[in-house]
């Protein structure tokens, strides 16, 4: 199980972007009950995310109409979100 470390963060964006509420408590679930080891194995989950650097994650959420950038340090299984808006932000 991961740990996600801004928990209070994601909260301030839900109310920044409340029509992508619903997706991104959705991946918060996922990624909390997940047991990746490596970015490959969530590579396999998670199609769309890409990695790009400095263990920074970004996912396409709601069809790509908002993006999230988290870092994952797989080997202490702790996520951080950095940052989350529109894919056009």
């Amino acid at each position: 199980m991961f740990n996600i470390i801004t928990h209070r963060t994601l909260l301030e964006y839900c109310k920044i972007y409340p029509a992508a509420e619903t997706a991104l408590f959705e991946l918060y679930r996922e990624l909390v009950n997940s047991e990746f080891n490596n970015f490959n194995e969530l590579k396999d989950v998670y199609g769309n995310a890409s990695l790009v650097g400095d263990d920074r994650i970004v996912f396409n959420i709601l069809g790509n109409k908002y993006r999230l950038i988290v870092r994952i340090v797989f080997e202490f299984k702790a996520i951080q979100v950095k940052w989350f808006g529109t894919h056009k932000d």
